[in-house]
């Protein structure tokens, strides 16, 4: 419900982190867009916008809207945060800009052109594999297997200890909402398990495996680019951000393509579509429906006055549904022009990761559609409860080969 407070701000009443509205994220992206261009979230304090334009204008102008204070509920500069927090992803110009600079060039599309047949090789093995098997878990044995496999192989982290990169990452994305009982639960798992120990251990350039992007960042280090500790954080930002907003990224494709056995079809007949067919999946559902600024000063967003150091939490799936932006936005269409979506972000902090990404989900989905004619459910998909996610963490299936 909408309404305005003695402060003349309009008001959103809602727990955008409660398990009713993580169970409806539809009706909670729907309440959030309808809301009007911005509106107070008391609850928790913060501003919130789940409109198009809006957040375009925030993503673009990082001086008045910054990173800096970190991109989810707590002010990392105020209050202490649960790890150091990101040369990538919170901070601005100037510190952002070398590290951003390392990292688009060892993401680069010349440099990801060298993982291709690799990573299609292994979504071809393991989907020979599970075919072979006919009903398996399409969320965990492939969603979830194939990028906790491939990235870190990329990366250069070493084989053992991998059973710590979940978690971790399941602690990012608790922390950067309320520290509610998820966000609890998740740190005691990393806490109890040395997973702390771990991720420290692996960010070290020694422990690395020669030859992967950790050893690239590295060698930005020794080459005066960025300081030895900034390649450590670089390389922790792979293992804290880089698999789940993937793996629940093409989980959530492969459902969609599920229920909409037109669009698998479409997919069969024309393989190529795979990437398409990712995207429109990140727009039909971001896997991280939300990301967060902090205003610099006072400042007027939407004819709305912001006070300083607000957090404005930018609600992307509602906008990826916005009908000003797409039309008939709640189909599922493999076939839409989806250039323009935001699930990536967009400015100077647009997923600098996106392309390995998309690499990953084409092999994936390409795979999928070459060697399966038919999926069907098998059971109850199990949905993730995490505040700063969206997906599955099962999907159990039954598949006719091609």
């Amino acid at each position: 419900m909408t309404m305005t407070d003695k402060l003349d701000r309009p008001i959103l009443d809602i727990d955008p982190f409660g398990r009713e509205s993580m169970d409806n994220p539809l009706e909670l992206d729907r309440a959030i867009r309808e809301a009007g261009p911005v509106a107070w979230v008391p609850k928790y304090g913060f501003w919130i916008t789940g409109q198009d334009e809006v957040i375009r204008e925030v993503f673009q102008d990082w001086r008045r809207f910054t990173s800096a204070m970190g991109t989810g509920l707590t002010n990392v500069l105020r209050e202490e945060p649960w790890r150091t927090p990101s040369v990538i992803l919170e901070a601005d110009p100037p510190i952002h800009t070398p590290n951003r600079k390392v990292l688009s060039r060892v993401l680069s599309a010349a440099a990801l052109r060298k993982l291709t047949d690799d990573f299609r090789a292994e979504a071809e093995r393991m989907v020979d594999a599970l075919v072979e098997r006919r009903r398996f878990d399409i969320a965990a044995d492939l969603a979830f297997a194939f990028p906790f496999k491939v990235l870190p192989d990329a990366v250069g982290l070493q084989p053992e200890g991998r059973q710590h990169l979940m978690p971790y990452s399941t602690l990012n994305f608790n922390a950067m909402g309320p520290k509610n009982d998820l966000y609890h639960a998740a740190r005691k798992i990393v806490e109890e398990n040395g997973t702390f120990e771990y991720v420290a251990r692996q960010m070290a350039e020694e422990n690395l495996i020669p030859g992967g992007f950790g050893s690239e960042i590295y060698a930005a280090a020794h080459a005066g680019e960025i300081t030895a500790a900034e390649a450590g954080m670089l390389v922790r930002a792979f293992i804290s951000a880089g698999i789940d907003t993937t793996v629940f990224g093409i989980g959530i494709a492969i459902k969609a393509l599920m229920d909409n056995p037109d669009q698998w079809e479409a997919l069969r007949a024309d393989p190529s579509l795979a990437r398409a067919a990712f995207e429109e999946g990140l727009r039909w559902m971001a896997p991280s429906p939300v990301i967060g600024r902090t205003t610099t000063a006072p400042t007027t967003l939407a004819g709305v006055q912001l006070g300083g150091e607000e957090k404005v939490m930018m609600w992307l799936s509602a906008a990826n549904r916005d009908p000003l932006r797409w039309e008939n936005p709640d189909a599922f269409d493999i076939r839409r022009r989806t250039v323009g979506h935001l699930s990536f972000g967009t400015g100077i902090h647009a997923c600098v990761g996106q392309m390995v990404a998309r690499l990953e989900a084409e092999a994936v989905l390409g795979a999928l559609a070459r060697k399966v004619r038919r999926i069907k459910p098998a059971g109850e998909p199990e949905r993730v409860y995490i505040n700063w996610l969206r997906g599955y963490h099962s999907i159990p299936v039954e598949v006719v080969p091609a």
